[in-house]
This record gives structure tokens, sequence and C-alpha cells, in this order.
């Protein structure tokens, strides 16, 4: 679809007047949150193995760090709970076409992640406040109901999305949703793959990252013990991720070419169909005509098909109503893969220069990168979340109901976007504000920040 019709498909007055501002909204609100969920997800892990060292090893450096960690999971919590409150009111409130008919096949999931959530919270804050009331070995322990919550409340999340992608666990009779299974509509073909990219991805984010602060450190002259392992132990979980996800995408987008065409058409800028299809990098569609591309022969058919022969099916076998918009969907795509193999490829470069006895984080210009890496793991995640939202339009639940039909007519939806702009910007001021007091008390010698309304600390309890 050209530029010039997708601004007029936008603006025709057939579309319902609450569907731009609902699709502001929710692009705001999810990429907001979702940096804040992979915290939830990977930051406890990184926290018991500091912890745990702290105890087996007796290092008061690697207690430290699991201390000075908890309170920015603490901080990051409390405005994460704020965003996803936002999430579950914006859901019925933007889409009534889809919560009204799917509220009972979708209730299942967020029933779950709602009781995820406050047990989290529950153990988030016995962890904060145990330390030296608790026994060191309990007190660690309190970190894995705490890590599988976030883990669960995620995979609840993702499977809303992933039943988005393939709709399951109902039947459509004359335009009525009956026969509701909402296990089946939970636990549907693509849930798994869908958690398992999404729950590395989020290691990802969190390791380069935390590490990438430590970076910042060492290159102002701080190359103490304590920034040396506040950098290696997330780059370590890092590394998996940033090694394994490649592999895990790639079986994810298996059989995509079967379940939505349109989508891998526009992931690969497939006009047409061509056999072999080959690997296109870059590159513009302009009034149905690929521009200013790099074509690399066979590479497509070989990626998407797992075949040196087996075309990717073009647009022009699709029906344009049918059609994503094209080059946004195929340039989140290709910034999501390019950023992924430069991280793989510099994790790869670490260790073995490490193994050769060559210590980067020696070197200015690997910490500068490492600095940045955190921020393009970033726009990494939002790419792969653009691609996949995007890719799959005009349908919010795949081939069963459109975006137009299941949003709403309250062109009023402005003010609120409005309202969560403020709200939001409210709440990323205060964290940074927040966060930066604490690392400059920190720097400044104060080891036991106090925890928010917490009671005064005692002596520590003994082993």
């Amino acid at each position: 679809m050209t530029v010039s019709a997708l601004t007029l498909q936008l603006l025709t007055a057939e579309d319902p007047a609450g569907l731009l501002p609902a699709r502001e909204q929710m692009a705001l609100s999810l990429g907001w949150h979702i940096v804040l969920a992979c915290f939830g997800v990977a930051f406890p892990a990184m926290i018991f193995v500091v912890h745990r060292r702290g105890i087996v090893r007796d290092d008061p450096v690697a207690l430290e760090l699991a201390k000075r960690w908890s309170k920015v999971s603490a901080v990051l919590f409390a405005i994460g709970a704020v965003s996803g409150t936002v999430l579950s009111f914006e859901m019925g409130l933007l889409w009534p076409g889809l919560m009204g008919p799917f509220g009972d096949v979708l209730g299942l999931p967020f029933a779950f992640e709602g009781l995820s959530f406050f047990v989290e919270a529950i153990f988030l804050g016995i962890y904060l406040y145990g330390w030296g009331r608790m026994p060191p070995r309990r007190h660690l322990l309190m970190l894995v109901p705490m890590a599988a919550a976030g883990v669960v409340g995620t995979f609840c999340v993702i499977s809303v999305n992933a039943w988005m992608n393939a709709p399951a666990g109902f039947t459509m009779v004359d335009g009525e949703v009956t026969n509701v299974d909402p296990w089946a509509a939970m636990f549907n073909d693509l849930v798994f793959m869908q958690f398992l990219h999404m729950w590395v991805a989020a290691f990802m984010v969190v390791g380069f990252a935390v590490s990438g602060v430590y970076a910042v450190g060492m290159l102002r002259g701080r190359r103490d013990a304590h920034h040396r392992l506040g950098f290696i132990v997330p780059f370590v979980f890092a590394t998996v991720a940033a090694l394994t996800q490649p592999f895990i995408g790639h079986l994810l987008g298996g059989n995509l070419g079967d379940r939505q065409p349109a989508k891998l058409a526009a992931f690969e800028l497939a006009e047409t169909t061509e056999s072999p299809s080959p690997l296109r990098l870059g590159g513009v569609l302009v009034d149905g005509e690929v521009k200013w591309a790099i074509d690399i022969p066979v590479l497509g058919s070989l990626i998407a098909q797992n075949s040196f022969t087996e075309p990717v099916q073009g647009l022009d076998t699709i029906p344009e109503e049918d059609h994503p918009p094209v080059n946004l969907t195929h340039w989140a795509f290709q910034t999501m893969i390019g950023i992924g193999t430069l991280l793989a490829g510099a994790v790869v470069l670490f260790w073995f220069m490490r193994w050769r006895g060559r210590d980067l984080l020696e070197r200015r210009w690997f910490l500068r990168f490492a600095a940045v890496a955190g921020p393009l793991a970033v726009v990494a995640l939002e790419a792969g979340w653009i691609a996949t939202e995007v890719g799959r339009q005009p349908w919010v639940v795949y081939g069963v109901l459109r975006t137009t039909e299941a949003a709403g007519s309250n062109s009023g939806l402005w003010w609120l976007l409005g309202a969560t702009v403020v709200v939001y910007a409210g709440m990323t001021t205060g964290a940074v504000v927040v966060l930066r007091s604490m690392a400059r008390r920190w720097r400044a010698g104060e080891s036991d920040l106090p925890s928010p309304y917490g009671p005064e600390p005692r002596e520590e309890v003994a082993r």
C-alpha cells in the first residue's frame, strides 16, 4: 500500500471516530510498558545470581549489588504497576468490538495476570524489607516466587497476543461467539514460541541495559570490583539471550507464509512471487514497485521457507484490503534483525577476545559500544513488536475481526490520549529523577538507602 493510499484509508469517513486515537493510545501504552515488563521478567534472576554469590562466597560486593538492584527493581515495579493498570482499562475502553464479543474467551489469561501481579508485589515487598531481618538463605528464596510470578504474568499477556495471531477456543455461529474454551484460547498454537521469543528478548534488554550502566561508570574511571561484577553478570545473561534469539525467531517464523502470508510478504518486501525468492535488504515499496533494495538471491526462500526454491507469496496475490502498511512492517522487521545480529556479534567478539587473554573492558571503544547496547536492545524490542502488530493489520484477530470493527466511535478518546501522554511523561521524569538520586547517593558512600515505608533496620539476623 502506498503512503497516499494509507493516508486516504486513515482519513476515510468509513472508519470509526475512535480508531486513530485508540491506535495511538495502544502504541504509546504498550511501547512504554513493555520495557518495564522486561525488568519484571529478567531482573529478579540477575538479582538472584549476585545475591547467591554473596552468600556462597561471602562476597560483600555481590550482596551490595543485590541490595541496590532490588531497590531499582522496586522503583521500576511501581511505575510499571501504574502503566499496567492503564492497559487493563484500555482494552475495554478503546476496543469495545473486541472485548465485548470475546471477553469470555480472553478473561482467563487476564485473571491469571492479575493474580501474578499481586504475588510479585508481595514477594518483592518481603525481599526488600527482609534485609537483616531473615536468615540469608531464606531471604534469597523470596526471589523465586517473585521471578516466577513475573514470568507467569508475561506468559498470560503474551497468550492474548498470540491468540490474536492464531485464534482458538471459540466458534462463530451467525456472527456470534459460541463454544468458548478459554483454556484452548490461552494455550493456542503460537503461545509457547511467541512467549519464548519475548522471554529471551527481556533478558537481552535488561542484560544490555544494566551492563551498559556499569560500562558508563568504567568510562568515567570507576573500575573497581563493584563495577566489573555489575557489568559481567547481566552481560552473561545478555550473551546467552543474544545468541539463542536468532534460532528462536527462526522457529517462530516457521510456516508464517501459511498462517499470515501478507505479513511475510511485507517482511520480505515481496511485491511479486519469485522462485526462488531473494533476501531483500532495505528498500521501500512505491506505487507497487520495490526501490533502493539490495537483493541477495535465493536467501529469502532459504530463511523464510527453509527451501532453496520455495517462493515467498507476493503481495500482488493478496487482496489489497488485506495488506498491512508494508514499508513500516518491512523496516521494523529489518531493524529488529539488524540490531539483533549486531549485538550477537558483539558478545561473540567479547568472549572470544577474553578467551585469547584480552579484556575488552580495558578498551574505551568497547565500553562506549556497551553503553549504547542497552538502548539498541530496546529499539530492537520495539521494532519487533511493531513488526508483529502492524504486520497483522488490518486484523485485530487474524481472519476473524478487523481492527476497524473492534474500535469504538468515541472521538473523545483524543482527550484520553493527551492525559496519558502527560501521566507517562510525569512517571518517566519521576523515575529518572529518583534513580539518578539513588545512584548519586550510592556514589557518595551511602550504602544502605532506606526503602519506602520500611521499618527501622535491625542487626543482621544470624545465618
